[in-house]
């Protein structure tokens, strides 16, 4: 069906968003990407060649990062009786100071968990969104699922902090599902130490706290996907999805009394999420007007990379400006870029995978593509832009005694 979200009626002006006003996230200082970083210096580790860490945490010789996927920091401050464990560390949150940290943009999976384990803003390791285009030939990328396949070190030839450290001779690991232990945005991303693969989410927080043990100095990263299928499936909204954060808060406390000395537990999050109405979805496959000079539509529903036909670009911008320009940031390639949404430096093997025009939901609001993305279009639970309820994640803390 066509779109029922339009421009107001002439007596009824709106003013088009400025990209430059949108919250980009705090590179550099507060962000997934600065975490690891700091961690590895408090480990006596420099990640890169005369960086300073831009992020300063109490130093630990044993540390813990346990990242929940799509536990976002106001949905955790929404729930306390289901997660009262997690709220009851909320004050611990960035270094003590009770704040969150910002995912980088997109904020979504792939891009999340490459600054986490890189410690390099999306505009530098590259995946800058949940599908983006491989640049020189007309077809989209999925970064998440990895199809189709490109070679994982050419699209992200950085090392990650976690091989840096491992060279430095401290213990490394990473526990999670089996599932992931030879894929490709594993070995991107996450890569350095020893994969450990374990099924359910209390195995792995009894192997986490036992590696953290073996070892006078230790880097140890877990996992959970669960919550994040919850939302996706059912909302955040959802007895699903509150019964799903409790089962989590419940494993925090399980591994945070697993804790040796010298240790610290650092539980952060990818992403938030928002549920979008029906009614607030615009479907891409159904609107002539969006689609019109349109090649590929990469992202996601609040995450858009739009890819314009030779010579078309400046109108797709006009177009998407005008329809959309009141309820997210539009913005082409180059303003995106220096608006910092990808990080202060954006590599050239990375520009042309950003696209010609790059849009960014402010209001409760997705586009999605019903023939085209038929599994993301259904999701009630949405996430990839940078409101709050998405781009803030937590960066709790537990020390051991």
């Amino acid at each position: 069906m066509t779109s029922s979200l339009r421009l107001p009626p002439p007596s009824e002006p709106f003013e088009i968003l400025d990209p430059a006003s949108a919250p980009a996230p705090a590179y550099g200082t507060a962000s997934l990407s600065d975490l690891l970083p700091a961690l590895a210096a408090g480990l006596g580790v420099a990640p890169y060649s005369g960086a300073e860490p831009g992020l300063l945490l109490e130093p630990a010789d044993r540390v813990c990062v346990f990242l929940v996927d799509g536990l976002g920091w106001e949905l955790l401050r929404a729930h306390p009786e289901y997660a009262p464990f997690l709220t009851s560390l909320l004050g611990t949150s960035l270094g003590g100071t009770g704040r969150p940290l910002t995912a980088g943009f997109p904020s979504t999976t792939a891009t999340s968990l490459a600054s986490v384990g890189t410690g390099l803003p999306p505009g530098v390791h590259g995946l800058a969104g949940y599908t983006v285009v491989i640049p020189g030939e007309d077809r989209l990328m999925n970064q998440l699922r990895w199809q189709p396949p490109v070679d994982p070190h050419s699209w992200q030839p950085h090392p990650t902090v976690f091989e840096r450290v491992q060279l430095s001779g401290v213990e490394t690991c990473q526990v999670t599902s089996p599932l992931f232990a030879q894929t490709p945005l594993t070995r991107v991303a996450l890569s350095g130490g020893t994969f450990l693969g374990r099924y359910t989410g209390e195995e792995r927080m009894d192997l986490a706290a036992e590696r953290l043990a073996d070892s006078d100095r230790a880097l140890v990263y877990t996992y959970v996907s669960e919550l994040d299928g919850m939302g996706h499936r059912h909302g955040v909204d959802s007895d699903e999805w509150r019964m799903m954060l409790n089962t989590v808060d419940r494993l925090v406390r399980r591994l945070a009394e697993q804790l040796p000395p010298r240790s610290a537990l650092y539980v952060t999050a990818d992403h938030g999420m928002i549920d979008i109405a029906p009614e607030d979805r615009i479907d891409f496959d159904e609107d002539w007007e969006l689609g019109a000079g349109v090649s590929l539509l990469g992202g996601e529903g609040r995450a858009r990379h739009v890819y314009a036909v030779p010579g078309a670009a400046a109108d797709v911008f006009a177009v998407w400006s005008e329809v959309l320009g009141d309820r997210m940031w539009v913005a082409t390639r180059d303003q995106a870029i220096e608006a910092g949404w990808f990080g202060p430096v954006v590599e050239e093997r990375v520009y042309r995978r950003i696209g010609d025009v790059v849009a960014a939901a402010c209001a409760d609001v997705a586009v999605t593509a019903s023939r085209t993305e038929p599994n993301e279009s259904a999701m009630v639970g949405l996430h990839g832009s940078m409101t709050p309820a998405e781009q803030h994640v937590p960066l709790l803390e537990v020390r051991g005694g």
